[in-house]
């Protein structure tokens, strides 16, 4: 998957910032949109970060079955 399409799904859930220290590392920041918690994710990579990003919001997603009883 690429990594646009990575950050268009994390973005329907979370807001982002992206930033870079004087280092060179990226730092992306999750805000979720629902209960306002963060999270952080710094590597030298935009991919890695964005990666990530994309791999913690899958695991915070319930499972399908949860979804269908809402």
């Amino acid at each position: 998957m690429r990594n646009t399409t990575k950050l268009k799904h994390i973005l329907q859930l979370y807001s982002v910032t992206l930033d870079m220290s004087e280092d060179g590392q990226m730092h992306l920041m999750v805000f979720d949109k629902r209960d306002n918690s963060s999270e952080e994710f710094i590597n030298k990579s935009y991919s890695a970060v964005v990666d990530k990003a994309y791999r913690y919001m899958m695991k915070r997603l319930p499972p399908k079955s949860e979804k269908l009883n809402e």
